[in-house]
C-alpha cells in the first residue's frame, strides 16, 4: 500500500496534572504529502511526541481534527483506534519495543498474527521485510544478538509488516552512534523512495532532519517554521516545566483579557463571562500554586 496524506487542522491537547492545565498542542496545524518525509524538529516539552501519538492514535486530540488518507483519526471510536493503528500507521520509537525472547524474524512476524493473517503469507512477508532491511541472515537472531541499528531495523521491519502507508518515527536514531544512525535513516528514506510511504520522523539531530523532504519546527505547541534540508538548523533550547507554566499563565492573562473586551461589546452575556472569568481564574490560581510550590514567585 503506497503512503497516505495527513492533514493536521488547529489540534489543540491539554493535560491535566492535579489541579494544573498545561497546553501540549496549541492550534496546531500542518498537512504531509502522500510519499512525503517530512522532520520534526523543535525543543523538549514543544509538543513533538504528542503530536505524533495523536496522529498515530495513541492518544486524542481535546479540540481540532486530524485526517490520514480518507480516516479522520480524530472521530475514531476505541475499537476503530485499535484496527486503525494495526493497519493505517507502522510505529517506530526510540525505546527499541522488540521481545526478548522472540527472533528477529517471529518480531517482525507479530503485528501480523494480531491481524489473523495466514501461517504462509506471514512468512513470506518476512522474508520480503527482512530483505528490505537488509537482515535476511539474522532471521533466527534473539534482539540480544543483535547490534542497536540491527535491532532499530528489525522494528523499522515490524512497523511496515500489515503494509501500513504511514510511518511514525519518534526518535529512531535516538540511542544510537554515528554508524548505526546513517544506516537506519538510509533505510527510512529507502522504505519512503522504494515503496511510497509517507513518513513523519521526529528528531533532535540535524543531520538527521535533513534526511527528510522538508523540516517543520514546532515550538509552544505550534509549527513556527517550515524549512528546507538546505537550510541551517540552530539548536533549540529546553523547555522547562516553569516555562510551560508561565506560558499557559501568559495565555491565560490574554484570554481575560479578550473575555473581558467582548463582554463589554456585548458579545457574550453576564452569564457566560462570569462562567468562563471563573474558570479562567481557578486555573491561573492552580498554576501561580503550582509555581509556588516550586519555589518561583512571580
Amino acid at each position: 500500500m503506497k503512503g497516505a496524506e495527513i492533514i493536521v487542522k488547529d489540534v489543540i491537547k491539554v493535560y491535566h496534572l492535579g489541579k494544573v492545565e498545561v497546553q501540549a498542542l496549541r492550534g496546531l496545524s500542518m498537512s504531509v504529502k502522500e510519499g512525503e518525509v517530512v522532520s520534526i524538529i523543535g525543543p523538549s516539552g514543544s509538543g513533538k511526541t504528542t503530536l505524533l501519538n495523536i496522529i498515530g492514535g495513541l492518544d486524542t486530540a481535546t479540540a481540532g481534527s486530524v485526517a490520514v488518507g480518507d480516516t479522520q483519526v480524530t472521530a475514531l471510536s476505541t475499537s476503530q483506534l485499535v484496527d486503525y493503528r494495526r493497519k493505517t500507521v507502522g510505529h517506530i520509537f526510540q525505546t527499541l519495543n522488540l521481545i526478548p525472547t522472540l527472533t528477529a524474524a517471529e518480531n517482525v512476524e507479530l503485528p501480523m498474527i494480531a491481524m489473523g493473517a495466514g501461517r504462509s503469507k506471514r512468512k513470506e512477508r518476512v522474508k520480503e521485510l527482512l530483505e528490505i532491511v537488509g537482515l535476511t541472515q539474522r532471521a533466527d537472531h534473539k534482539p540480544d544478538e543483535l547490534s542497536g541499528g540491527e535491532q532499530q531495523r528489525i522494528t523499522m521491519a515490524a512497523a511496515l509488516a500489515n503494509d501500513a502507508p504511514v510511518i511514525l518515527a519518534d526518535e529512531p536514531t535516538g540511542e544510537l552512534d554515528t554508524t548505526n544512525v546513517k544506516i537506519v535513516v538510509d533505510y527510512l528514506v529507502k522504505i519512503s523512495r522504494e515503496l511510497g510511504k509517507t513518513i513523519l520522523m521526529v528528531t533532535h539531530d540535524p543531520n538527521v532532519a535533513r534526511q527528510g523532504d522538508r523540516i517543520l519546527r514546532i515550538e509552544d505547541g505550534a509549527i513556527k517554521a517550515a524549512l528546507t534540508p538546505a537550510q541551517t538548523l540552530e539548536p533549540t533550547a529546553a523547555v522547562s516545566y516553569v516555562d510551560q507554566l508561565k506560558s499557559r499563565l501568559t495565555d491565560i492573562d490574554a484570554q481575560l483579557e479578550k473575555l473581558d473586551q467582548d463582554f463589554r461589546a456585548d458579545k457574550i452575556s453576564g452569564d457566560e463571562y462570569v462562567e468562563q472569568r471563573q474558570r479562567l481564574k481557578q486555573t491561573k490560581t492552580s498554576l501561580l500554586d503550582e509555581l509556588h510550590r516550586m519555589g518561583v514567585v512571580i
